[in-house]
């Protein structure tokens, strides 16, 4: 395994980590997902990701991860989403934060968060109160490090003046969706404004919901046991599964080959050619997956397959930033 710093920060997590989105607590059952817990850390996986609004997850990857010393791996959970009907059940308030984190920490069986990450971006909340809350809760040593997820190019530069101004605690990450054909990261200058900031990404979903594993094929029916079958997980990928991206698939794949690598392997490889990417979150059922995309480690792209990889992107568009 490699690892990389967590932004201008000291922390270093494995540049592929796990997530727990749509998988753990919800569509893999709790023994399924501690055998790929246990594979990941075994293989040298540091950085596991979860959240609050993930049903069952923050309790299932607890568990999962108490066989481990606690100083042996960097957790990271995430609040913003509803956990309740009132009006002070979301956001990014301070009763909010205050409240979610002490909810995290019991879930997770565990004396302190290494990375609380606001999910979302909250305008109904004054930047100020939100970075003061995670400061105090730094302070208190119930987190370790704050971040965000999914905020835009100045909602980042917002945040980051405004803790200089207030001498808080930086934040060292943003969590935004980013593969070979969610790039709006860089095209909205998120990743330059991460960088001038001091954050580092670890970004989501790098291998499009699977449709870059390869195993969707144009024109062809979707495997019954994939995620595209699964009608709790597959309100996501559908927005992949076009005759365009499908082709576009087939292609890397055959480029990828070229390699002697699989398309996974290629495109987690793709994603963490960027120096500002600090880890790449897959998602797995099975403890045999994590172990194929781990081998992208091995995988340096030079100019010219990045310039074919290009040419065959080239033919896919649409794609709109997560909010």
């Amino acid at each position: 395994m490699k690892y990389r710093r967590l932004g201008r920060s000291g922390l270093k997590v494995s540049e592929i980590g796990l997530g727990s989105w749509l998988t753990y607590g919800s569509a893999t059952a709790e023994e399924t997902a501690h055998d790929c817990i246990r594979r990941a850390y075994e293989l040298g996986i540091n950085f596991f990701d979860t959240s609050n609004s993930y049903p069952g997850a923050e309790e299932v990857l607890g568990r999962g991860l108490n066989a481990y010393p606690r100083s042996s791996y960097v957790l990271a959970t995430k609040l913003f989403f509803p956990q309740g009907p009132g009006p002070n059940d979301r956001g990014l308030s301070r009763k909010h934060i205050m409240e979610q984190c002490e909810a995290s920490l019991k879930r997770l069986g565990t004396d302190y968060i290494d990375l609380f990450q606001c999910h979302r971006f909250d305008p109904d909340a004054p930047i100020d109160e939100t970075l003061r809350a995670l400061d105090d809760l730094t302070a208190q040593g119930k987190i370790l490090y704050a971040g965000v997820s999914e905020w835009s190019a100045g909602q980042i530069a917002e945040a980051a003046s405004i803790g200089k101004s207030l001498n808080l605690r930086p934040l060292i990450s943003n969590q935004p969706i980013y593969n070979m054909f969610e790039r709006y990261i860089e095209r909205e200058d998120v990743i330059r404004q991460c960088e001038s900031a001091g954050m580092g990404l670890v970004v989501f979903s790098p291998l499009a919901q699977g449709v870059l594993t390869g195993k969707y094929k144009p024109g062809q029916a979707i495997p019954r046991d994939s995620r595209a079958a699964n009608d709790q997980t597959n309100f996501v990928i559908n927005s992949y599964l076009r005759e365009d991206v499908l082709a576009c698939t087939a292609k890397l794949a055959e480029l990828a080959g070229e390699l002697g690598y699989t398309l996974s392997q290629f495109a987690l490889a793709w994603v963490l050619r960027q120096p500002q990417v600090s880890s790449a979150i897959i998602g797995s059922s099975r403890p045999a997956q994590i172990e194929e995309n781990l081998k992208a480690i091995e995988l340096s792209l030079s100019d010219d397959v990045l310039a074919r990889t290009e040419d065959i992107l080239s033919a896919v568009s649409g794609f709109a930033p997560m909010r």
